[in-house]
């Protein structure tokens, strides 16, 4: 093989191992008759995303992938994230990622020497903007910059996703869902494209009743938003309903809600499998018909995974979430003066607690009957 001919623009090429045309086929750039490898794909611009958190954010930022594929069919696209497992590849999936950074220094130091013809911002946070200033050549940025040691809007485009993160008035009054507002951040329309999950783990046997229908319950809501914890007691009544209706309880959680999940598993015989890997886990959601979840990654997860959910929702505005007509979202009977705060400042009451475990049962039924 001519070192002269190697295809260096080709999507598929790495520079410091095989491509995957090759590994697999044995292929070259340019064949001995001549002729150019079939598999070579020109990138035709390269593209970076920085999302590099919360991890729910980064999954519910995965539509766009619909979008830029469709403008930009053969572009390279470059994802930096805190959460790189949660990022679709294109070794998986047509619509995927071709380059997925974590967020470390030898992803920075990457980033900080390559070139990129568009570069798509959507953190409105110093470390997100403060790269992407440090960045050269780029032909065009959308989202957020770095501006008198300050994040600001790109463009005008990202003005409106802008206000609603600094005044609590703005985003509660705000009407959209984030899909539709990171979309509008990069110029396009959002039409409900759905979330796209990486490829998961569904090697794992899981000793499950499917003559039931199976309810998933995501019991917890991370460490730091506390408010939004819905009491264990609460979970105990609703295991002890759904298992009266006939359906097969399945408990859900991470390392934090473990010991909590070993109590309700005790208490009420209901299936909890501990704390597992994240792709083992997405495979142990896909059994279950119907996840009851908080506002974590675990909803996130169940809606690519196009599960019907209940989602309890007491400290954001419920316009942001996108169900796409699967589920229903419930919200406390009393009012909740916690809106974006990570624990309750309520002094007479938890407004999380003003969702009754009947209510949900009663929602459960609803959606799995229709």
């Amino acid at each position: 093989m001519d070192f002269n001919k190697i295809r260096f623009d080709c999507r598929h090429f790495v520079g410091y191992i095989p491509c995957k045309p090759n590994k697999q086929h044995g292929v070259h750039c340019q064949e001995e008759n001549g002729e150019v490898c079939k598999f070579y794909n020109p990138a035709s611009i390269n593209i970076l995303i920085i999302k590099l958190g919360a991890a729910g954010d980064v999954i519910r930022t995965t539509p766009l992938l619909y979008a830029l594929r469709e403008k930009y069919p053969d572009a390279h696209l470059t994802w930096l994230t805190q959460f790189p497992d949660l990022v679709p590849s294109a070794k998986e999936n047509s619509l995927g990622v071709d380059k997925i950074l974590g967020w470390n220094e030898t992803s920075l130091t990457i980033v900080k020497n390559s070139l990129y013809d568009v570069v798509i911002n959507l953190d409105k946070d110093e470390q997100a903007c403060a790269l992407v200033k440090s960045l050269s050549d780029i032909k065009n940025v959308f989202g957020y910059i770095l501006k008198d040691n300050k994040p600001y809007p790109a463009n005008d485009l990202a003005i409106h996703k802008y206000m609603t993160g600094i005044f609590d008035d703005v985003s509660i009054a705000n009407k959209k869902n984030y899909m539709q507002e990171i979309f509008e951040i990069c110029g396009f329309e959002y039409n409900l494209q759905q979330y796209i999950l990486p490829a998961f783990d569904t090697s794992r046997q899981f000793e499950i009743d499917h003559s039931k229908k199976v309810v998933g319950l995501n019991t917890g809501c991370g460490g730091r938003w506390t408010s939004r914890l819905w009491p264990e007691e609460y979970w105990l009544d609703l295991i002890k309903g759904l298992q009266a209706s006939g359906y097969e309880v399945v408990i859900l959680g991470g390392p934090e809600e473990q010991e909590k999940n070993q109590r309700l598993q005790q208490k009420t015989n209901a299936k909890y499998f501990g704390v597992m890997p994240l792709k083992t886990f997405m495979g142990l959601m896909n059994e279950c018909d119907l996840i009851v979840s908080a506002v974590t990654m675990g909803m996130h997860i169940a809606i690519g995974l196009k599960k019907k959910l209940i989602l309890f929702n007491n400290i954001f505005n419920k316009n942001e979430f996108e169900l796409f007509g699967r589920g229903e979202i419930l919200e406390p009977e009393k009012p909740c003066q916690c809106y974006f705060t990570p624990k309750c400042k309520n002094e007479d009451y938890r407004c999380i607690e003003h969702i009754y475990p009947e209510r949900v049962l009663l929602s459960v039924n609803q959606n799995l009957n229709t």
